[in-house]
C-alpha cells in the first residue's frame, strides 16, 4: 500500500493566503520526513478553497525542495490550460526530478474560471477528451500536430521530450574514452533503455470520465466524497469500459495498481478527539469555500451541507486512532482492491496540527499497513 498526502492549499477562515501555501510547503516535507510515498497538490482559482491556482509550478517547488517522496498534481485543471503548455511542464518535471513527478488531470467544473480563460463552457462540457488526447501525444511523441475543433497547429518538435527511445552509445562511450585510462569495457547492450514519460491519472467523478479513463488506458484518481461501494461501483465500470476497448488483461491489472483514492486522515488517541478536531474547522471552511465558487452561466448549484458533509468524511474515511485509521485503510483495499491513497491531512486547518498528524500517520500508521 502506498499512501501519500492531499494537500489543497486551503484557506480556512482568518488565514491569509501565505500562511496557507505556508502549510502546504511545510506539510509536504513533513510527509517526506513522515515516510509517505506521495504529496499531491490541489488547483483551484478565484475560491478560498485552495489558494494554490497552478499546481504544477507548486510541484516545481516541492520537488526541488524533496529528494525521496513523489510529488503530483491533484488534479491540473484541463478546461483551461493549453494541453502543449501542460505537456512541457510535465516533460520538464519529469526530468529534472529524477521521474518523481505524477501528472494528475481533471476536467474541472462549469466555473467562471471558463470565461476568465477565455476556453468557455464547451472546453469543459464536451472538450475534455480532445485535450487529454493532444496532452498524451505531447508527453509520448518526437513531433506533434493537432487538426481538432478546439486546437489546430501544424506540426513542431517535441522539446524537452519526455519520452525516448534508447539511445545507441556512441563509439567513445563503448570504448570507453570519457576521461580516465584508455580501457576498453564489455560491450553489455546496444542501446540505453527507453525512456519513459510521467505517469498520469485522471480524475473520474462520472462514467464519462470512467470510460475517457478506460479507454486511454488510464488509471483513475477517485474523490473524497466515494465511499467503498462508489468505489467499487467505479471500478466495475472502468473494467467493462477498458474491456469493450479491446485492451488486455495483463495490463488491465498493472494499471489497476496505479487508481489513486482520495480522503482524509486525522489520527488522536481517541476517536471522538479526531472527529472533534476536524468538526472544529471543516464545516467552516467548507461554507467559506465551496461557497464561493460561481458557475460560468449562472445556472443555479446546490452545495453540500458543510457539517454533514465533514460527517460523511469522518465516517467515510482514516479518522481516529492509529488502529483505527489503518483498518479503514485496510478495509478500503480489501473491499476496492485500491492499494494507492491521496489523504487530506490539513483537515485541522492548524499547521502545527498538520504537521503533527502527518508525523502519527508516518509513525504509527504506515507501519500497520504492511
Amino acid at each position: 500500500m502506498r499512501v501519500g498526502a492531499f494537500l489543497l492549499s486551503a484557506q480556512f477562515p482568518g488565514q491569509d493566503h501565505g500562511e496557507a501555501l505556508e502549510r502546504t510547503l511545510s506539510a509536504a516535507t513533513a510527509a517526506e520526513r513522515a515516510g509517505l510515498d506521495a504529496v499531491w497538490l490541489a488547483e483551484h482559482h478565484f475560491v478560498p478553497y485552495g489558494v494554490c491556482p497552478d499546481a504544477a509550478t507548486l510541484a516545481a517547488m516541492l520537488l526541488g525542495r524533496t529528494r525521496r517522496i513523489g510529488v503530483g498534481t491533484a488534479v491540473s485543471v484541463l478546461s483551461t490550460r493549453h494541453p502543449v503548455a501542460l505537456g512541457e511542464q510535465a516533460a520538464l518535471l519529469h526530468l529534472t526530478s529524477g521521474g518523481r513527478f505524477t501528472l494528475g488531470v481533471g476536467r474541472g467544473g462549469p466555473w467562471i474560471d471558463l470565461a476568465v480563460f477565455g476556453s468557455g463552457l464547451e472546453a469543459y462540457e464536451q472538450g475534455f477528451p480532445e485535450r487529454l488526447d493532444l496532452l498524451l501525444r505531447w508527453l509520448r511523441g518526437a513531433r506533434v500536430g493537432a487538426a481538432g475543433p478546439q486546437f489546430a497547429f501544424p506540426e513542431v518538435a517535441v522539446v524537452p521530450r519526455a519520452a525516448e527511445p534508447g539511445r545507441r552509445a556512441d563509439l567513445a562511450g563503448w570504448l570507453g574514452l570519457e576521461g580516465g585510462p584508455v580501457i576498453p569495457r564489455q560491450r553489455q547492450d546496444e542501446a540505453a533503455p527507453a525512456r519513459s514519460g510521467p505517469p498520469v491519472v485522471v480524475a473520474c467523478t462520472s462514467p464519462g470520465g470512467v470510460r475517457t479513463a478506460a479507454e486511454r488506458g488510464l488509471p483513475m484518481l477517485l474523490g473524497m466524497h466515494s465511499g467503498d461501494e462508489d468505489k467499487r461501483e467505479m471500478l466495475a465500470a472502468y473494467r467493462a469500459a477498458w474491456r469493450a476497448a479491446g485492451r488486455g488483461e495483463e495490463q488491465l491489472a498493472r494499471v489497476e495498481r496505479e487508481h489513486v483514492a482520495a480522503g482524509v486522515a486525522q489520527v488522536d488517541d481517541r476517536a471522538g478527539a479526531a472527529r472533534a478536531s476536524l468538526l472544529r474547522a471543516m464545516p467552516d471552511f467548507f461554507a467559506h469555500g465551496l461557497g464561493a465558487h460561481r458557475t460560468v452561466d449562472g445556472r443555479e448549484r446546490s452545495m453540500r451541507d458543510p457539517r454533514a458533509y465533514t460527517e460523511l468524511l469522518c465516517d467515510l474515511h482514516a479518522v481516529g486512532t492509529p488502529r483505527q485509521c489503518a483498518d479503514r485503510l485496510l478495509a478500503t483495499a480489501e473491499r476496492t482492491g485500491i492499494r494507492r491513497f491521496a489523504l487530506l491531512a490539513e483537515g485541522s486547518g492548524d499547521t502545527a496540527a498538520t504537521l503533527h498528524n502527518l508525523d502519527r500517520l508516518g509513525a504509527e500508521v504506515l507501519p500497520q499497513l504492511s
